[in-house]
């Protein structure tokens, strides 16, 4: 697998699963539809096993973990499986132990002061989130000059209409979204629908 957590695919669902049952024909759906990386958050008790069931059940699928906020969540998804790391904020416990985990990371950053500590850090691979709340495209147009090295997965509030003006941007390797799992096809276990929708989102490469 690439060292990169940005170059596995063009978009990242950004999976919340309350029933681990539903993990495995879910991210079939989303690896037949040409979205391999598939970011489970750690939002839910089910969270783990789902990691735990995507990684041992879709060889085909990239699993990694979003939401991770402490210590134990590293140690814990990359037990179960994980392949890349997904955070919305860092410290630097979480930064050391994303570090020493041996996956691919991508810690969370929202203003210009986060992106040039972690460059200090020698940490070139950020997650931009909340995106939109935090200035969308113009705000990631706007670090491109003074800060070239830094590249960004935004999340949080986009959409398929928004999604290619994020792509087009040469500091963004990658978009992370939900619309793609929308959250009655899950509950109606409709994945042919999910498939349909990946397919469309593994399109927008700007």
């Amino acid at each position: 697998m690439t060292s990169s957590a940005l170059d596995l695919a063009p978009v990242v669902p950004v999976v919340v699963l309350e029933d681990a049952a539903d993990a495995v024909p879910l991210a079939r759906a989303l690896v037949a539809g040409g979205l391999p990386a598939i970011e489970v958050t750690l939002r839910t008790a089910a969270a783990l096993e789902a990691i735990r069931a995507i990684a041992a059940e879709v060889p085909d699928a990239v699993v990694g973990a979003g939401t991770v906020i402490s210590v134990s969540n590293v140690s814990d998804t990359v037990a179960a499986g994980a392949r890349f790391l997904v955070s919305p904020g860092w410290t630097d416990a979480l930064l050391e132990a994303m570090k020493a985990s041996g996956v691919p990371f991508l810690p969370g950053v929202s203003t210009t002061s986060e992106v040039v500590a972690l460059l200090e850090r020698g940490i070139t691979e950020m997650k931009f989130f909340p995106a939109e709340a935090a200035g969308g495209t113009a705000y990631l147009k706007a670090l491109s000059s003074p800060l070239p090295q830094a590249r960004f997965c935004p999340t949080g509030g986009i959409s398929p209409a928004s999604a290619p003006s994020y792509l087009e941007l040469p500091n963004v390797g990658c978009v992370g979204g939900s619309w793609m799992i929308p959250a009655d096809a899950v509950a109606a276990k409709d994945w042919a629908r999910v498939e349909r929708l990946a397919s469309e989102a593994a399109a927008l490469r700007g």
